[in-house]
């Protein structure tokens, strides 16, 4: 769920189908499985090619771009400058005694009109963003991720979330 909206654009233009998971490399290569998934991968830009084995792999990765660049005579920057640009950030908000899934609801009731995704915390689809929610299993905070098109956009809605799980008692 914390992955760039850019795979989204990428499978679409290829008229592929996209499947997401729980974070984790583990629920996404147990999906992968019962799938028959040819491809995988994380938002932190790990790769799992089943025909390799069910892991992420960072020289398959390596291998898989290199093999791109190769066959399509172009560099790294200009394969860079070919994909869709968006920008993510990440951090936390301290909860002290707030319920995680207090948090969660909240923030589901306030973003009621746009699309919403529980099956890892809570993804917050908008037009020119998203916001991923997820409560942490080892101290009392909130993850938030964000992406948009541009850093500011991006920034912008991150200090928004802040203040809306601040207002959380």
């Amino acid at each position: 769920l914390s992955t760039s909206r850019a795979v989204d654009d990428i499978v679409k233009y290829y008229n592929c189908e996209l499947t997401k998971t729980k974070v984790g490399e583990i629920n996404v290569a147990d999906k992968m499985r019962d799938i028959g998934a040819v491809i995988g991968g994380e938002g932190n830009g790990g790769v799992i090619l089943p025909d390799i084995h069910l892991g992420r792999d960072a020289p398959v990765a390596a291998a898989l771009t290199l093999q791109y660049l190769a066959e399509q005579g172009t560099s790294l920057t200009e394969l860079k400058q070919s994909l869709p640009q968006y920008y993510i950030l990440k951090d936390k908000a301290p909860l002290g005694e707030v319920d995680p899934d207090d948090v969660i609801a909240y923030l589901g009731k306030q973003n009621q009109d746009k699309q919403l995704d529980y099956l890892d915390g809570l993804r917050i689809d908008r037009p020119d963003a998203w916001i991923h929610l997820r409560k942490s299993n080892t101290e009392p905070i909130m993850r938030i991720i964000v992406e948009a098109r541009t850093p500011d956009i991006a920034w912008h809605i991150l200090q928004e979330t802040k203040e809306m799980i601040a207002q959380v008692k």
